[in-house]
């Protein structure tokens, strides 16, 4: 059974939560003290004679109750006879670009939620650009409250409409476009008796049949070296094993590999997982490598097939979206870390500011303040190897850490070598 990580965006008000808990109430896949507890606290937010407010279990922290908004990033986990899931629910409102860029960082699929009373809104086209520019290849348009616009087909199409030419914009390939009503529970996960003008998926339906095998990059093969495993026994004193996990493609015993950034060669002599040996590794295992060759490797190295190799440089381009309250400014000095190699960078020129809300490019721009999005080029101390973000999200993400507080100031999508 596979797994669907999938992220749902939109406007305050949306009901990005209301859709997530009808999705997990019409599925089954709450507990039922879970829902003992949902139905306590609707109680007490309302009349006592109050429905259920299924928005309850994502909004779990006491200020997003109160407020009746999504603040933090919220997970939930279920899943049905054909495949497991991950929901990630992110906030809506623009202070929180920074939560859903997080959020959505690893996602296969992401749910926009548009207000069916007022269309593609700004927070439309902010959570559609940054769903592109992380590289999300399904996106789902969920229309939600249909209900309040008296299940109208008209109104249905003309959002259609509008979203694909601002899907044009953004070479947006993959959009399915679903009615629904999340409060009602209307073409959730059953099919709604008050829109049969519709005969596509329910929302449910579509999640456990859209193929996501495309999500997982399957022609570069890349290993980041996590651990060098060197036993200091006298019955293990010539093992050696590097260990990690497959980021993407796939390795085989006996394939050439180049160890990056020093550019030796060597032979995958054997694949190790659990004392055993394997006859291949896959994008998302975790094995050990075995080289023919005594190479000097090292945690931070990244091993690839030799006949296809990343970009390795010390100048890089890349989008970036800013998460620290202290500006970022040329010649600002971080750690920069992709996959598990860590080196010291600065910024050496800011390209643009990027305007999430109206796709326009601010060359001018100086600094990039919190949640602010755009171009950057970096110098790092040491070579870096990543392949084109849009080409493998596997070893084109990267993050940027501040050198005093080792916190985490920055997410980039690694874009090519400014040379």
């Amino acid at each position: 059974m596979d797994l669907l990580r999938f992220i749902t965006a939109g406007s305050v008000d949306d009901g990005k939560s209301t859709l997530i808990g009808r999705l997990l109430y019409d599925s089954k896949s709450i507990l039922a003290d879970q829902l003992e507890a949902i139905e306590r606290a609707s109680k007490s937010n309302g009349n006592g004679n109050a429905p259920i407010d299924l928005a309850l279990l994502t909004d779990g922290l006491r200020s997003e109750r109160e407020q009746g908004i999504t603040i933090d990033v919220a997970y939930r986990y279920f899943q049905t006879p054909k495949r497991k899931f991950i929901i990630v629910d992110a906030p809506g409102h623009i202070q929180y670009t920074r939560n859903m860029v997080t959020g959505a960082s690893n996602c296969q699929l992401a749910i926009v939620l548009v207000d069916a009373r007022h269309g593609v809104a700004e927070q439309t086209r902010r959570h559609s650009l940054i769903a592109s520019l992380l590289g999300i290849p399904h996106i789902v348009v969920a229309v939600n409250k249909m209900d309040l616009m008296g299940y109208s087909e008209d109104v249905f199409s003309d959002i259609c409409i509008h979203y694909a030419e601002l899907a044009k914009k953004l070479n947006v390939k993959q959009v399915t476009f679903i009615p629904m009503s999340a409060l009602n529970g209307d073409n959730i996960v059953d099919r709604s008796k008050f829109m049969p003008w519709y005969d596509g998926p329910t929302l449910l339906e579509h999640l456990e049949t859209i193929d996501v095998s495309d999500a997982i990059h399957t022609t570069e093969s890349r290993f980041p070296v996590q651990y060098v495993i060197r036993p200091q026994t006298a019955e293990l004193h010539d093992y050696r094993g590097y260990a990690g996990k497959v980021a993407s493609g796939s390795f085989r015993p006996g394939d050439a590999v180049t160890i990056l950034p020093s550019g030796e060669t060597s032979t995958i002599d054997a694949i190790e997982f659990a004392g055993d040996h394997l006859a291949e590794a896959v994008a998302s295992q975790s094995v050990i490598l075995h080289l023919a060759d005594d190479v000097d490797i090292s945690r931070g190295d990244l091993l690839v097939r030799t006949n296809s190799q990343p970009i390795t440089t010390q100048t890089a381009e890349a989008m970036l979206c800013w998460m620290d309250t202290k500006e970022l400014r040329v010649g600002n000095k971080y750690v920069l870390q992709v996959g598990t190699a860590r080196t010291r960078c600065s910024v050496r020129e800011i390209a643009y500011q990027l305007n999430v809300n109206t796709y326009a490019h601010n060359e001018d721009a100086q600094v990039l303040r919190l949640n602010d999005m755009g171009k950057i080029t970096l110098r790092t101390a040491q070579p870096i190897s990543f392949d084109p973000y849009p080409e493998n999200r596997a070893t084109g993400g990267a993050i940027l850490i501040d050198e005093t507080s080792n916190v985490t100031v920055g997410a980039l999508m690694l874009i090519g070598d400014a040379g």
